[in-house]
C-alpha cells in the first residue's frame, strides 16, 4: 500500500469517525458507519474491501432518512475510495 492510499484511508476514517459522532445521523447509519470502519481495518486486500464498503455507502446514501448533508459527506468518503481504488490498478 502506498502512502497515498494510507493518507486516503486516514480520510476517511476522520469523515466516518465525523459522521458517527454527528447528532443529526440516525443510530442505525451510525452502527452502519461503523461496521464500515472496521471493515476498513481488517487485514483482507485493499480492493476487496474498498469495494465492499463502497456497496455499502452506497445503500447508506439512499436511505430515505438520511439529511442532505450527510448524504454529501458520505459522497465525499466515496470519491476518496473511488480515487485509492484508481490508482491502485
Amino acid at each position: 500500500m502506498t502512502q497515498q492510499h494510507e493518507e486516503n484511508l486516514v480520510k476517511v476514517a476522520l469523515a466516518l469517525r465525523e459522521l458517527m459522532e454527528d447528532a443529526a445521523v440516525p443510530r442505525n447509519i451510525k452502527i452502519k458507519l461503523e461496521g464500515i470502519t472496521v471493515c476498513l481495518g481488517n487485514g483482507s486486500e485493499m480492493s476487496l474491501k474498498i469495494n465492499k464498503v463502497l456497496n455499502e455507502l452506497d445503500e447508506i446514501v439512499n436511505d430515505i432518512n438520511l439529511q442532505s448533508h450527510t448524504r454529501t459527506q458520505i459522497w465525499g468518503i466515496v470519491s476518496i475510495l473511488e480515487n485509492t481504488t484508481q490508482t491502485a490498478e
